[in-house]
């Protein structure tokens, strides 16, 4: 029997959101203060000694990224972005740390700034989520009160002005090129890599994007150093991590864990088993831009590295169980719906290939067995073409419920 071990949730249900004198008296603002007390460069050393991987869903190493943008020469402003655009089916994390502790946020937003030498940062917060908007809001005036944000922040040199940005419902702007297209005031298509965020960014200036659940690490990690977030998780993720599970089972919900959770663990312990009592029959694992996995998966290494060797995606950390009784394929036809709705039509391998795709899962409803197989290879190959040729992130996703689905459920499917 697991249970959870909360640092970035450790506040939430226990302070007032709206109070920074609740988050203060709770050791708020010291991983701050103890930050400017140190050189930039020790700040960011710190970062990318504790290990700590970008939680978005790509898991790349946070200090790597740290360490490119404040090596960046610039004439202008440096800017710390965040991406709280939370727009991944299943995935509601970053939606509970904006609204349960919004000032966590907001100090490691100036942590990271101080770090990368940034003069400016923005909240990128999905348009729908008024709750986390207007809390962070509060967050950022209050913080400019006590002078945690502003000119000379706690009596340093270092000054840091926030803003939020909310965005128009997009998808795609959860990629982070295509979310500085959408804050520079532009249409939300994706720009093409290189250069990165790091070298030419915002406005063309060095940036540093990271993701709600990244940035809300670094108070902890500033407070308690690299090796103790590094004796928590496993050797290549260290650290915490937050998962949304959500479907077929009894208790829905947050929970965080030391990375390398078994997935058992968190569906029988943490949320209490299906709703039902049965074996569950599969499980996603990222949301729609994710992977099926199979009931004999549980005791699976909920963790980057360990679930990307067994073809498989940890990604946001969503995990959404399909009970026992539930059919594969409207969760297939509706994943591929989504991605059709969400294609920005700038490239034509998935303007053309999340339309075909969605229609070829169609067809599953009325097929036979061998033609529901025949359908199901048919929208592999085309998956595997759009992977290969598409601009974005988006059209490089459907390859990676298809071919999962494919690759576990081909016999299920095809007698559903």
């Amino acid at each position: 029997m697991i249970s959870e071990n909360r640092i970035i949730l450790k506040n939430a249900g226990h302070i007032n959101p709206a109070s920074i004198d609740d988050y203060i008296a709770a050791g708020g603002y010291g991983a701050l203060a103890k930050a400017i007390r140190e050189k930039p460069e020790m700040v960011v050393e710190e970062i990318a000694d504790s290990g700590l991987r970008g939680r978005g869903g790509a898991g790349f190493p946070t200090g790597i990224k740290k360490k490119a943008a404040a090596g960046a020469t610039t004439a202008g402003i440096k800017y710390v972005v965040c991406n709280a655009d939370e727009g991944e089916p299943g995935t509601f994390k970053d939606r509970e740390i904006m609204e349960n502790d919004p000032h966590l946020l907001v100090e490691g937003m100036v942590i990271a700034a101080y770090g990368i030498g940034a003069g400016k940062g923005f909240i990128y917060v999905r348009g729908e989520y008024y709750r986390s908007i207007e809390m962070l809001q509060k967050a950022i005036n209050q913080a400019k009160e006590k002078n945690f944000l502003g000119n000379e922040i706690l009596g340093s040199r270092f000054s840091f002005d926030l803003e939020i940005m909310p965005g128009a419902g997009s998808y795609l702007c959860g990629e982070e090129l295509t979310l500085l297209e959408s804050l520079e005031g532009k249409r939300g298509y994706p720009r093409i890599k290189p250069p990165f965020p790091a070298e030419k960014g915002l406005w063309g200036e060095p940036t540093l994007v990271n993701n709600v659940e990244t940035l809300a690490s670094l108070p902890s990690i500033i407070s308690h150093g690299a090796g103790w977030y590094r004796s928590r998780g496993t050797e290549k993720t260290p650290g915490t991590k937050i998962f949304t599970i959500s479907g077929d089972v009894k208790k829905p919900g947050c929970y965080e864990t030391d990375a390398g959770v078994k997935l058992r663990d968190l569906i029988d312990d943490l949320a209490g088993g299906t709703a039902d009592g049965k074996p569950w029959k599969a499980v996603l694992l990222g949301g729609a831009a994710g992977t099926f996995v199979p009931h004999g998966w549980s005791d699976a290494t909920m963790c980057y590295d360990e679930l990307r060797e067994r073809g498989a995606t940890l990604g946001s950390g969503a995990v959404i169980v399909v009970g026992s009784r539930r059919k594969l394929i409207p969760f297939i036809q509706n994943i591929l719906k989504f991605f059709r709705h969400e294609s920005c039509g700038k490239c034509v391998p998935c303007r053309i290939g999340t339309s075909y795709l969605h229609a070829q899962s169609l067809l599953l409803d009325k097929a036979g067995a061998e033609e529901r197989k025949a359908i199901l290879n048919d929208m592999l190959d085309n998956s595997r073409q759009m992977a290969k040729s598409s601009l974005c992130p988006l059209g490089q996703s459907p390859i990676l419920p298809v071919e999962s689905l494919h690759r576990h459920f081909m016999e299920t499917v095809a007698v559903e």
